[in-house]
């Protein structure tokens, strides 16, 4: 299926400007929607000047629709066409027709022309299509949503709807049914839904709201002094014809998310829309999150501390023992404990369980490089890209390529003499190949990594099949060196 914005190109005749303007117009229609109980079409002139396309189409959530299949892309002309063309080229809002049958579906059709903010020509007509099917008496709510629907077809006809985009501001929620007040243009509430009047009485209200001062009531209810003024504010901000940004209310431990819109039709004030949304539990599991988060943070910064504390005291511990084993040992387990401190370290900045594992390489490197420099020339270098990793494989990964990179380190040159070392990283999906390859003497001919009785390949080999659950696999490459492969899946 095509977007808005393909078939504006593609198959019209509309400036870039009015491309925005409908743009916007379908971000915010839902509403419209949901107030008329109605489908909205967006319909426009077809490029080739036979009949009008639709371009975009929105159903109810408030009600049952008026068409089963999707109608984007549809082109009607002539008697179908007939109330999107008295609604274009005369620009009044067509309602004189007749029910139409969609299928078995009985509809109401108008049609609104729609203009730009600078009110000029009309630039599209939007259908607002009312299923028939189930017609009755409307109830109060009904009524009252009707109503404000009203206004804001005659602002979408003056220009005036949908409200201008404020920068960095979502397009969400509250909608509709989260809760609705309708105010007059003194700031006196005409209606509130059940949801609404649910949203304020959290807040501290303990009457109804029809009749209240909105603005006021609203100024006492939010704890903080300066927070009160500000929603105030907002509200009586719309009542002026301005579009407010939206706010989010606390008072007595609920949290109320509120927007508000201007009523104008005909560029006269007529009140405001407010709709708020109850938010508390979702902004209570916000703060819970927010906490674990912190909490586990905290913890890896914790065990990142005591890792450094243990190496710290392993290399005193190495620099008092006499027998060169035993001080060799010490100083493989300082650098075992720091490669793990170095996850931790970096798990303890990040808002989730997951490392940008790249750094942690390029640091695990740098260390055996620094380690090696007295008695080699040997440098190190990254080609490709681990990307994110989760912590439970950044773990035991991090002490395999230490663990590679130290034994090429140390095994495949001569003391003083120069060489490489190529960490190599290939990913697709969620599988990943990891190498680490020298170019110095080689293995011996009889050498088997699963026989081997050094501790630092032994370690590689039980972290790469038993935590990773991969392949490893040390060999002679055909051009010389040695190269170590390990393929795993990730998760």
């Amino acid at each position: 299926m095509s977007t808005l914005r393909d078939l504006i190109a593609s198959r019209t005749d509309l400036s870039s400007g009015t491309s925005e303007h409908l743009h916007r117009l379908a971000a915010e229609w839902q509403l419209l929607a949901d107030l008329s109980f109605a489908d909205l079409l967006l319909w426009a002139p077809a490029k080739d000047g036979e009949g009008f396309i639709c371009l975009a189409q929105v159903r109810p959530t408030t009600g049952p629709t008026a068409y089963d299949d999707d109608q984007v892309g549809r082109v009607i002309s002539g008697a179908d066409a007939e109330h999107l063309t008295v609604a274009f080229t005369q620009g009044r809002i067509f309602r004189e027709g007749d029910p139409v049958w969609h299928g078995a579906t009985p509809a109401r059709h108008e049609a609104v022309p729609v203009r730009r903010r600078d009110r000029s020509k009309v630039v599209a007509v939007v259908a607002r299509d009312t299923n028939l099917s189930g017609t009755r008496s409307p109830s109060h709510l009904e009524l009252n949503y009707l109503k404000t629907a009203d206004y804001l077809v005659q602002m979408l006809t003056d220009g005036g709807f949908p409200p201008p985009l404020l920068p960095g501001e979502p397009t969400t929620a509250p909608r509709v049914g989260d809760g609705l007040i309708r105010i007059g243009r003194d700031g006196l509430v005409r209606y509130a839904s059940p949801n609404a009047l649910s949203a304020y009485r959290r807040m501290g209200v303990t009457g109804v709201l029809s009749g209240e001062n909105l603005v006021e009531l609203t100024r006492k209810l939010v704890n903080d002094a300066s927070e009160a003024d500000d929603a105030a504010r907002r509200i009586a901000s719309a009542l002026a014809g301005g579009t407010p940004r939206r706010k989010e209310m606390e008072a007595r431990g609920a949290v109320v998310l509120m927007r508000a819109l201007p009523l104008r039709p005909d560029g006269e004030g007529a009140g405001a829309l407010v709709l708020v949304r109850d938010v508390t539990e979702v902004r209570r599991l916000d703060r819970e999150l927010v906490t674990k988060e912190a909490t586990i943070r905290e913890i890896h910064h914790r065990v990142k501390n005591n890792l450094q504390t243990v190496a710290a005291l392993l290399r005193l511990q190495a620099r008092r023992v006499g027998v060169p084993q035993a001080r060799a040992a010490l100083e493989e387990s300082v650098r075992r404990v720091t490669s793990i401190a170095l996850v931790h370290e970096t798990l303890s900045r990040s808002s989730d369980e997951s490392v940008a594992f790249d750094a942690i390489v390029d640091r695990v490197s740098s260390m055996a490089a620094e380690v090696a420099a007295a008695e080699s020339r040997v440098t190190l270098r990254r080609d490709g890209s681990f990307g994110v990793l989760p912590s439970e494989i950044a773990t035991p990964l991090v002490m395999v390529v230490n663990e590679l990179v130290q034994n090429a380190v140390e095994h495949a040159y001569r003391p003083g003499e120069a060489g490489e070392v190529v960490v190599g990283v290939r990913r697709e999906d969620d599988r990943l190949w990891v190498t680490v390859r020298d170019f110095g003497r080689g293995l011996p001919d009889t050498f088997r990594i699963d026989a081997t009785h050094r501790l630092g390949l032994q370690i590689v080999r039980t972290l790469a099949t038993g935590e990773l659950r991969g392949d490893i696999d040390l060999r002679n490459h055909p051009d010389g060196g040695t190269e170590a492969r390990l393929e795993f899946l990730i998760g």
